[in-house]
């Protein structure tokens, strides 16, 4: 595929910020589609927004369930390549407003599978999460299990745009590929998310509530380490598995051009270890309340990048440490603290 027309949904959000920020940095011809909801604080979206400038850089703010709109973005774009990270995040909020997922994650990714496969997409890469493993217990977790038992509506409607995209695959031969994100964390991240809540907490004199009793494991994911893969994706298009059976049907791949793949570290670390690293970044101790588990919640990620490594010879590895100063002095810098 040589100089891809780039599309990048989400692009004011955490992970679409700091992939546009990469591609338009190498000098790909960039379009940024956003419609800067209110899920948390715009002004944050529109700070990351201002980060992006070039000369092949656009920026478009359409709302993905306004399909003549976007109808008209992929006629006049003629994108190849589609990296769609627009959606509605957050595993809690899902229960308190679940129609906002159908209409985003559901209605909206229709929408850019439908505009895929009419405006001549090469290649459609699409968020999905490691939320889809659900009551899985068997680790670290793997593509090639099954995951049918989600326990949040999020988590759902991941699973339904995995098999939304496969649809595809198998009808139109759209190159589709997942990715199962877990626990991103970084600079410009989402003030929803446990460390960005801590520190602010932390800073204040606040306490912090620790779900499970404070029994939880996260593979912690440094942002760039998401960006570097999903950047060596945008020249992997997926392609169909010679080798797949359908008596012995494997999740991960297909006939079709359609691959899932984990994007994680790989190495998950105790959440009050987690804590403990940000109060010596910090020079503050956290006052910890310990609560029960949350619904939606599941008390461990683990993923297996095997397929990843081998796949664009990239694995995750930034150290928690390292990550997590890297955010504290970026949320400083950024809230004068």
């Amino acid at each position: 595929m040589t100089d891809p027309r780039i599309l990048i949904t989400g692009v004011a959000g955490f992970i679409g910020n700091h992939v546009a920020h990469r591609l338009i940095g190498e000098g790909r011809a960039v379009t940024g589609l956003d419609n800067v909801n209110a899920y948390y604080d715009t002004a944050l979206k529109e700070a990351r927004l201002r980060r992006l400038s070039g000369e092949r850089y656009a920026f478009h703010r359409v709302d993905l369930t306004d399909l003549p709109a976007l109808q008209k973005l992929f006629r006049e774009g003629r994108f190849t390549t589609v990296i769609h990270l627009a959606a509605q995040a957050g595993v809690r909020y899902s229960l308190t407003d679940p129609h906002a997922y159908s209409a985003s994650n559901l209605t909206g990714f229709l929408n850019v599978l439908e505009c895929c496969r009419h405006h001549g997409v090469e290649h459609l890469i699409y968020a999905s999460s490691s939320s889809v493993y659900g009551a899985v217990t068997a680790m670290p977790f793997s593509i090639h299990q099954n995951v049918d038992h989600p326990v949040s509506l999020y988590a759902a409607t991941k699973k339904a745009n995995e098999l939304m995209a496969h649809s595809y695959s198998y009808l139109y031969r759209l190159p589709t590929t997942g990715l199962r994100f877990f626990t991103v964390y970084g600079p410009w991240g989402r003030p929803d998310m446990a460390m960005w809540l801590f520190t602010r907490a932390i800073l204040a004199g606040e306490p912090i509530d620790v779900f499970n009793e404070g029994r939880m494991r996260r593979d912690f994911t440094y942002v760039d380490d998401v960006v570097e893969a999903i950047v060596r994706l945008v020249d992997h298009p997926a392609a169909p598995d010679p080798a797949w059976d359908g008596r012995r049907p494997d999740p991960g791949t297909s006939l079709a051009p359609y691959r899932l793949y984990n994007i994680g570290n790989s190495e998950p670390a105790d959440l009050m270890a987690m804590i403990g690293l940000l109060e010596r970044k910090l020079g503050r101790k956290a006052e910890v309340i310990l609560r029960p588990l949350q619904p939606g919640d599941v008390p461990e990620t683990f993923a297996d990048i095997a397929d990843l490594a081998r796949d664009v010879g990239f694995s995750p590895a930034t150290p928690l440490e390292t990550g997590i100063g890297r955010f504290v002095d970026w949320y400083r810098d950024y809230h004068r603290a």
